[in-house]
């Protein structure tokens, strides 16, 4: 593995402006047309990009789909598909901007649980940030005020099922080598989203079928370009910049989908950054 911080960067900042368009088009289909569906084709498209990926890693398909804990590597994949269809559900009823910047705390989450989940000691001083970072959320969410909206939780669910996904994820790791839990990430999410979304089937306009295949598109490149991030670079050195995705869907949404930024969503989102920058850093530490 290389150890090419800067080019890791690089690669980071350009998967979290993929991730962000694809976000952005999930939401305009999501408005028109039944996110089932939506995920269904998506993952068509993912399971075919995965599978190969996964058997130029592993030497065969055999070879990437053997596992020691396959009830595990299918609900890991199931989770990670059900998360897409709430995040998009929470895009088209609040919007890129307050949907990312709620979601941001998923690394808070990954911090609070990894102690039950995984046994890993946390210090008091990531509780301590872990704590202001739900205080960032409350500030985001305003409880309690008019403007609060029980659509407000649908991110906030998101978050929770993308930190468990990725405490599964390293739990895997323990037995399993990356080319097979992606492997499983692909196929198990297609063949659920496809007994779910079949169902949900309806006729698309010329146009948003091209809006549909840069969603494909966009997918397998930001996933292969993260693939490529932690090749080349440690993964404490450039997961700090994941949260440029909040920036950067942000910005679409202000700019094309005509959203706007309460300042309680840019003060909340701020503080949840910082703190969980400051759980990242003492990872860094720790390790």
């Amino acid at each position: 593995m290389q150890n090419n911080a800067r080019l890791g960067i690089i690669l980071m900042i350009a998967t979290t402006f993929v991730f962000a368009i694809q976000d952005g088009i999930s939401r305009h289909l999501g408005e028109h047309y039944n996110v089932l569906m939506i995920v269904m084709v998506r993952y068509w498209f993912f399971a075919a990009f995965v599978v190969a990926i996964a058997t130029k890693q592993s030497g065969s398909i055999k070879a990437a789909a053997t596992t020691r804990q396959p009830i595990l590597q299918i609900i890991r994949g199931i989770l990670l598909a059900l998360e897409i269809c709430v995040m998009v559900t929470g895009f088209v009823a609040l919007g890129l901007v307050e949907s990312h910047a709620v979601f941001a705390c998923y690394p808070l989450l990954v911090a609070a649980l990894s102690g039950p989940v995984l046994g890993e000691q946390v210090g008091w001083r990531r509780w301590m940030a872990i704590g202001i970072g739900f205080v960032g959320v409350l500030v985001i969410l305003q409880p309690g005020y008019g403007v609060f909206t029980p659509a407000a939780i649908i991110p906030l669910i998101a978050a929770l099922m993308f930190a468990v996904y990725g405490l599964l994820t390293r739990y895997a790791a323990r037995k399993d080598t990356s080319a097979t839990s992606f492997f499983w990430t692909g196929v198990a999410g297609a063949v659920v989203m496809t007994i779910a979304g079949a169902w949900s089937w309806e006729p698309m306009t010329p146009t948003d079928w091209g809006w549909m295949a840069t969603l494909c598109v966009t997918g397998a490149a930001g996933h292969w370009l993260l693939i490529k991030t932690y090749e080349v670079a440690e993964a404490s050195a450039v997961q700090p910049f994941a949260y440029l995705q909040l920036v950067f869907a942000s910005a679409i949404g202000v700019f094309i989908m005509g959203e706007s930024i309460r300042p309680n969503v840019a003060l909340g989102a701020a503080i949840v950054i910082s703190a969980g920058l400051f759980t990242l850093w003492r990872a860094r530490q720790k390790s």
